[in-house]
């Protein structure tokens, strides 16, 4: 079977609405480190963990999460200045969406010495000071096959030097978790060494459809109400002359020649899709992922109707942030955090399987208990 008819049969049969009854079977305390502005930590939150403690250096983003949540302990700071030794064996579960510069390979063991001087290893030395009992690492499909699969091959065995068992990483579709978008990431889940053999983690369910650009924006299955007005980027006279031309779900290719090569320049002649460029997006379908900024060359996310970049509620919205969670800085900073977010519903997700696993972890410390009294009594 292919994998895109596997994805068929999974959102017809799919155990999505058994999975939004997990609950915590205890409070699971957690530490959530290049927290961002929330995306993360929001499905995290709604799934049940209790976090107590953010660990940002952005400004703006720091903002953003104390602005919406006064009682989270937010931590502006380099995680490179943060001691974490007061958490160890009192976290659960410790996440973050550590971003992946480029690793040296002086040493030849490809483990955690070779990751210095880069931010994994700050998450590797936050996982070696708390020892959760679960990790989870997320970052971009790309890291998967980045300088030829040796980054992940590092990383790999830097989790084993760390005591944990890596599940192996999965690439996550949002699309196929509620999330009006088609964007990618992906997901390193840990388990400690001594837990690991004791149980077996499962990834979220799909949902039993794919959003569209129309569930973002209007009232129905995901929001209750039409998308807020507010602030957004606008394009320049001519380039919103061009994009004008561009019918809904078409992209450059789908201009008068004359104006694709004044459009395109030197990168007409280049080949190649370049989807991205002179896009307009489509009501039927999931949102393009979203980037730092809606109005790039490369990257156009341009309205469907309108001929106009997304607004940042608008943006909010694919990222399945509430509406109540308003963002900090000027427009651009705004643009970059929801940009860089996990999107709310899938993190949801991610976080209902990780309390599953919790609650599995749980269950078999309290099995072990019971078991070494009765022993104790015999």
């Amino acid at each position: 079977m292919t994998s895109s008819h596997s994805h068929i049969v999974q959102l017809f049969d799919t155990p999505w609405q058994q999975e939004l009854q997990t609950r915590p079977i205890r409070p699971f305390r957690s530490i959530e480190l290049f927290a961002g502005a929330g995306g993360l930590a929001l499905g995290l939150e709604k799934a049940g963990f209790e976090a107590v403690l953010f660990n940002e250096w952005d400004k703006h983003a720091c903002a953003t999460l104390r602005h919406n949540r006064p009682a989270w302990n937010v931590v502006e700071a380099s995680i490179t200045d943060v001691d974490f030794r007061q958490y160890e064996g009192q976290i659960d579960f410790l996440s973050g969406g550590f971003p992946c510069q480029a690793f040296s390979y002086a040493g030849n063991q490809q483990g955690f010495n070779d990751t210095r001087g880069t931010l994994f290893f700050e998450f590797a030395r936050a996982i070696n000071e708390i020892k959760p009992n679960v990790f989870l690492g997320e970052n971009v499909r790309g890291l998967l096959n980045h300088d030829e699969g040796r980054t992940l091959a590092t990383i790999k065995n830097t989790i084993a030097e760390l005591g944990y068992t890596l599940v192996p990483p999965q690439v996550l579709k949002a699309m196929f978790f509620q999330v009006p978008q088609k964007r990618e990431r992906l997901f390193l889940v840990a388990i400690r060494n001594d837990l690991a053999n004791k149980v077996q983690y499962q990834w979220p369910a799909q949902y039993s459809r794919m959003m569209t650009m129309r569930d973002a924006m209007f009232a129905g299955e995901l929001y209750a109400n039409d998308v807020p007005i507010s602030l957004g980027q606008t394009y320049p006279e001519r380039k919103k002359a061009v994009l004008d031309l561009v019918p809904q779900g078409g992209y450059w290719r789908d201009l008068p020649d004359d104006i694709q090569r004044e459009y395109m320049k030197g990168s007409y002649f280049l080949g190649g899709g370049k989807t991205g460029m002179a896009r307009r997006l489509a009501w039927t379908e999931p949102s393009l992922t979203l980037t730092c900024a809606p109005a790039q060359n490369q990257t156009e996310r341009c309205h469907p109707d309108e001929t106009r970049p997304l607004t940042v509620r608008e943006y909010a919205r694919i990222q399945t942030f509430p509406d109540h969670w308003q963002f900090m800085g000027a427009m651009s900073h705004q643009y970059k955090q929801i940009g860089n977010a996990v999107p709310v519903n899938l993190a949801y997700a991610m976080g209902r399987s990780l309390v599953r696993l919790l609650n599995d972890i749980e269950k078999v410390a309290i099995a072990e208990t019971k078991q070494a009294k009765i022993i104790v009594r015999g």
